[in-house]
């Protein structure tokens, strides 16, 4: 594997930064510094601009909408947009079920969504966690039974992101309870999410932000040519797409863009007379942050590059692991470095408006909420307990 980059690898990082960087709103690249829980308008704007630039989802295949690039071309490219503070795009159409779509949907499915999804103009959500199974979906207990040329889907879905504005969602459950979910008990099942019986309820993070959800399924009909793929293949899709949430959630072109911004505060706040920087302590703890976080970037090149394997799914959970403990060391010293300032919010009902509080800099307003937020890296996207789990079983056989 060569990492190195060409003089070509070099001109097409100019060529990406000169438009993300111009074409990023003043306000939209605020708000995402700041740690805004992103709105929907922010999400539709962003993808209708990389729409039309024909850039919205380079890890597609070209002949569904990708862009050819190479591995390094899209990792440069996402780099380049965490660095312009471009908000990070909705993950459960473009990163989740729409490679599940082009992977195993059938072509009516294919033409009926995967054009929409690249618009911008359907935002979906996943229905997989649950109250009594969050990382472990072999316990879902949400049921999907067949009445004629339907499925009854009724349970309940927890942790729920952006279920407050999507349009639809893919939900995983149980169409027979007779066989062991590994073995085709589970199949995913795609409805409108105004659909009757569905109810969704906002769960406020400890950060006061709306991003998760709890939704009730009471007895939604959902027509039998909406079950994705085959019926009975949920588990094996379930674990294609987690596996490709993990890399993704590994999240190294938002950790080097903290990591710049913690060297910002470092050099900005002072201790007495000096900057913090000049504290022993403080540049040991940003130099390891950035030798592990780099150590990381290599890793998920490499898994990108290799195509995966027999151990991808173990490689996968190794790296959100890691990703995710960065992510919450890199926002903890961060709110240590500001101290009490950090503390400063401005109430998301108020996001639009390009005020600070007070004369402070405009690192400090959503600082310590991100650093709480950021406490559920480790949980979301499969409990890191989960995966060292699925490392132990892979890796060693235990």
């Amino acid at each position: 594997m060569d990492l190195t980059f060409s003089s070509e690898d070099e001109a097409f990082r100019a060529e990406v930064r000169a438009f993300v960087r111009s074409a990023v709103p003043a306000d939209m690249a605020r708000r995402t510094r700041q740690g805004y829980h992103p709105t929907k308008a922010d999400l539709k704007l962003w993808n209708e601009i990389l729409y039309e630039k024909g850039w919205v989802a380079p890890h597609w295949p070209k002949e569904y909408g990708g862009t050819g690039w190479s591995p390094l071309q899209i990792f440069i490219f996402e780099e380049e947009c965490a660095a312009a503070d471009a908000p990070f795009l909705s993950y459960f159409g473009l990163r989740l079920i729409g490679p599940l779509l082009y992977t195993f949907g059938s072509e009516a499915h294919k033409k009926r969504f995967l054009d929409d999804i690249l618009a911008g103009r359907t935002f979906w959500c996943q229905g997989f966690s649950e109250p009594s199974s969050g990382s472990d979906l072999a316990s879902v207990k949400t049921t999907a039974i067949l009445e004629d040329d339907h499925y009854v889907v009724s349970g309940q879905k927890i942790w729920t992101t952006e279920a407050h504005f999507a349009d639809k969602m893919f939900c995983l459950a149980r169409t027979d309870a007779s066989v062991k979910p590994q073995k085709g008990g589970l199949s995913i099942l795609m409805f409108d999410m105004d659909a009757p019986g569905v109810t969704v309820r906002p769960i406020i993070t400890i950060d006061e932000g709306h991003t998760v959800n709890e939704v009730f399924l009471d007895a939604v009909r959902v027509p039998v040519e909406d079950v994705l793929g085959r019926v009975g293949q949920g588990w094996d899709q379930a674990k294609f797409l987690l596996g490709n949430e993990r890399v993704s959630n590994a999240q190294v072109p938002r950790s080097k863009r903290d990591l710049a911004l913690l060297k910002r505060i470092a050099l900005a706040e002072t201790a007495g007379d000096a900057p913090v920087v000049d504290l022993p302590d403080i540049r040991q703890k940003i130099a390891q942050l950035e030798i592990d976080l780099y150590g990381l970037e290599w890793s998920v090149l490499r898994e990108l590059f290799s195509g995966g394997g027999a151990k991808s799914q173990s490689v996968a959970s190794g790296l959100k692991i890691l990703g995710s403990e960065i992510q919450q060391r890199l926002s903890a010293l961060a709110a240590d470095l500001i101290g009490a300032k950090g503390l400063a919010m401005i109430e998301e009902g108020t996001a639009q408006a390009n005020d600070l509080p007070g004369d402070s800099p405009d690192y400090v307003a959503g600082l310590a909420a991100r650093q709480l937020f950021l406490k559920a890296a480790s949980i979301y996207a499969g409990a890191n307990e989960i995966q060292r789990s699925i490392i132990a079983k892979q890796v060693y056989g235990l």
